[in-house]
């Protein structure tokens, strides 16, 4: 008996430091790429620093300057929620109407799964360098295809015009990403029993009807992941901004990120400045600290998605 017991000691030690062992390279890069730059940037916040003087602390100064005098950041975070808002008022309807009409074994519904997802697979980089070829304003294909079609008459310039680069931005950020959530929304369509649908047909319920009592509700989960993501992943936008307009014109596309950046590495406009570490700290605790009350509005109202019986 005793023998058992220490054959089984051994084993639970064994298995312990195996499950150690297994969580120990996430551990160490979580530690690493997540929360050490989150101290970095907290306790740079608080100092002038440029990266190779000797830095000075400064208190609240960087805060104030971000509350106070500079228009230019909250101009930045107004248009990533404009963007934001209006990429999902397109985004959402596009991606679930995209995949219910899969989800209805379309002929060829397997070759339209994977044109539509492919755009989430290219980097944005490029993506971002090709549409500002094809909406050059001298010899791109998008002003030839309107004027040949007849819908203008001479050519227009996409990014000297904040409302046309808006539109683009927009477009490209939506070719980029309708394609995952559509996904997301056919997994969720795949789980609802067929059932549900033939009781409903038998009461006299039309595809419509169908559709909004109970295609949406039992999708809802889904739906609330999907809108989160898509509102986090367009205040992160960075890289396609730098590409695509870096800002133009005169920083009028510019957003809450792509603005923080620039003053981390002295990029673009601000190129003629000084690398700011502590001011861009400063904004991006702010900037955080915002993204986390509006994680938490979403939430509070989107509580009812959580359960279908709500």
């Amino acid at each position: 008996m005793s023998r058992i017991l220490k054959k089984s000691n051994k084993l639970h030690k064994g298995n312990k430091i195996q499950e150690i062992l297994m969580i120990t390279p996430m551990t160490i890069g979580f530690l690493m790429f997540s929360v050490y730059p989150i101290i970095w940037v907290l306790r740079w916040s608080f100092f002038k620093y440029n990266g190779y003087s000797e830095p000075v602390f400064i208190g609240l100064s960087n805060f104030v300057r971000a509350f106070t005098r500079d228009p230019a950041y909250w101009g930045s975070l107004k248009n990533t929620f404009l963007i934001a808002g209006l990429k999902m008022l397109m985004e959402i309807p596009l991606s679930l109407l995209l995949a219910v009409l899969l989800n209805n074994r379309i002929k060829g519904s397997s070759f339209f799964r994977v044109v539509f997802f492919l755009p989430s697979v290219f980097s944005i980089a490029v993506v971002g360098l090709i549409f500002s070829i094809l909406f050059s304003a001298y010899n791109g294909i998008i002003n030839a295809a309107l004027r040949e079609s007849g819908f203008i008459s001479r050519n227009i310039s996409w990014f000297s015009d904040k409302g046309h680069a808006m539109f683009v931005i927009i477009l490209v950020s939506l070719w980029t990403t309708f394609g995952l959530n559509m996904i997301y929304f056919l997994m969720g369509l795949q789980n609802i029993p067929k059932s549900l649908y033939e009781c409903s047909s038998i009461d006299g319920a039309n595809e419509i009807q169908q559709f909004f009592h109970i295609t949406v509700p039992m999708v809802a989960p889904i739906l609330q992941l999907v809108l989160m993501m898509s509102v986090l992943g367009t205040m992160k936008m960075t890289d396609l901004i730098l590409v695509l307009t870096n800002g133009a014109p005169g920083g009028s596309t510019e957003v809450v990120m792509t603005y923080i950046f620039k003053y981390f590495f002295s990029y673009g406009e601000s190129s003629s400045k000084e690398v700011q570490f502590g001011y861009a700290s400063a904004m991006a605790v702010i900037t955080a600290i915002i993204l986390g009350i509006v994680t938490l509005i979403y939430l509070k109202v989107s509580k009812k998605m959580q359960s279908i019986d709500e």
